[in-house]
């Protein structure tokens, strides 16, 4: 296997119904991490880019959540509709999507 040359972590945490935290996972982040491998495989970068669900990236409230290594970029509130973008513009394209990013304040 190649070593990526970026690395998106998509948050999959699960809570209980009413935490006052929240969770992305019911805020659709299964239907977020499903489009990141659809598009993954459809555009055959295995080579270059990885995809991994992981545990709480720490916003809860913002969900779900995505970050995208080595830059650190946090982005926030996605839908499957965001993904696309993310692919031609930060992962292929090498600038993040300033509309999606959190807020610094957020994640700094």
């Amino acid at each position: 296997m190649a070593k990526p040359q970026k690395h998106v972590f998509v948050c999959s945490q699960t809570r209980p119904s009413g935490h006052p935290r929240g969770s992305c996972s019911q805020k659709g982040c299964n239907e977020v991490l499903q489009t990141f491998w659809q598009e993954l495989q459809r555009r055959n970068l295995f080579d270059r880019i990885s995809v991994t669900y992981s545990g709480c990236l720490g916003p809860c409230d913002g969900g779900p959540n995505v970050v995208v290594y080595p830059e650190g970029v946090l982005y926030r509130g996605l839908t499957k509709g965001d993904v696309a973008a993310i692919f031609d513009e930060h992962l292929l394209g090498d600038k993040p999507v300033e509309r999606l990013r959190a807020p610094a304040d957020v994640w700094g």
